[in-house]
């Protein structure tokens, strides 16, 4: 378990939902006087205007569905996938917060309390809920697929109040490199080459201990990781600090598309530490409950990622250094979700 204090929320500005809402009221004086003003003229058994405005129903891209607060990890990844949540969502008419974190241990303080939906991956929050309810000595899950895990963790899902929409096809694992100078200088191609080896790690500050990370760089593997480097998940330090030397190896994904043009190459993971991490959406049971249509909202995003075109996305934003919110605007409406 990490035993950093956790870091301070950041909070995106109010998506455009209520300005829509705003709008749609500023509106309503108006429709007022003119409805006063047919009464006026209007015969006493005609329906009043104002009546036959309120039987009318808006598209449900103005309905006012009430809050909902996303919470996610501030990644690159993290980031693209928490952009087309908020699109989604402030598209079905809810008005949307984002609370972007360093680590999963930050919004699982509060999720399912104050937060409703978070982009999550499957291995890791069902393994988060199971080292907290086991401790540092739980048993892991370690299937390699996602459905299973997700069975695997359903009673500690329940216990929290959290609910798993449909699985994406898409995963994304956590992935080691190196330079690829020194995996031709030494031979390295496997996580396996480096037993016995004493390495500092440059990876997400959450790390130490883990077994997708740390702990099962240590235990599983050998290797004796002398430091952890809270530099970032696949952040810009962490692949500095390996190309200057500063750090042996580096924590990133296995969706990565920038390593080759770095120099940079993973490791493999040949004794399958890494559990399947598909991405889904994870929602507060409560308030999946009072908003069924959440589900309708993100199980079609689910279905549209695949695990070739999140790299793709991903490319576009550490490669090319697009926006997030731009390359999943771009993406939601390729695909017609938007």
């Amino acid at each position: 378990m990490q035993r950093r204090p956790a870091p301070s929320l950041r909070r995106s500005p109010r998506s455009t939902g209520r300005l829509r809402l705003v709008a749609a009221l500023a509106a309503v004086p108006l429709l007022a006087l003119s409805a006063c003003a047919g009464d006026d003229l209007a015969d006493d058994d005609e329906p009043d205007a104002a009546d036959s405005a309120d039987e009318t129903t808006a598209p449900s891209g103005e309905q006012d569905r009430g809050p909902v607060t996303i919470a996610s990890q501030n990644f690159g990844e993290a980031q693209l996938v928490t952009a087309m949540y908020d699109l989604l969502l402030t598209e079905a008419g809810f008005d949307t917060e984002v609370q972007l974190v360093a680590a999963r241990d930050a919004y699982m303080a509060t999720f399912p309390d104050t937060v409703d939906v978070v982009p999550e991956y499957v291995g890791g929050i069902v393994n988060f809920l199971n080292a907290q309810a086991g401790g540092a000595d739980a048993e892991p899950f370690t299937a390699g697929d996602g459905e299973e895990l997700a069975e695997q963790g359903a009673e500690l899902l329940e216990k929290q109040g959290i609910t798993l929409l449909d699985l994406s096809s898409a995963a994304d694992a956590n992935a080691f490199f190196v330079t690829a100078e020194r995996a031709e200088a030494d031979g390295l191609e496997t996580l396996s080459d480096l037993e016995g080896e004493s390495v500092v790690l440059a990876a997400a500050p959450d790390c130490e201990g883990r077994l997708d990370c740390e702990g099962g760089l240590s235990e599983q593997y050998g290797i004796d990781v002398t430091e952890v480097l809270p530099l970032g998940y696949a952040s810009d330090q962490t692949y500095r600090a390996v190309l200057d030397g500063e750090a042996d190896l580096g924590e990133t994904s296995t969706t990565d598309g920038t390593l080759e043009a770095q120099g940079l190459v993973v490791l493999d993971d040949d004794q399958q530490v890494q559990p399947a991490q598909n991405l889904v959406p994870a929602v507060s049971t409560r308030f999946l409950e009072q908003h069924p249509e959440v589900a309708d909202v993100l199980n079609p995003l689910m279905a549209a990622l695949t695990t070739d075109n999140l790299t793709e996305l991903n490319s576009r934003i550490s490669v090319d250094r697009e926006k997030p919110e731009d390359v999943a605007a771009d993406f939601l409406a390729e695909e017609g979700l938007l």
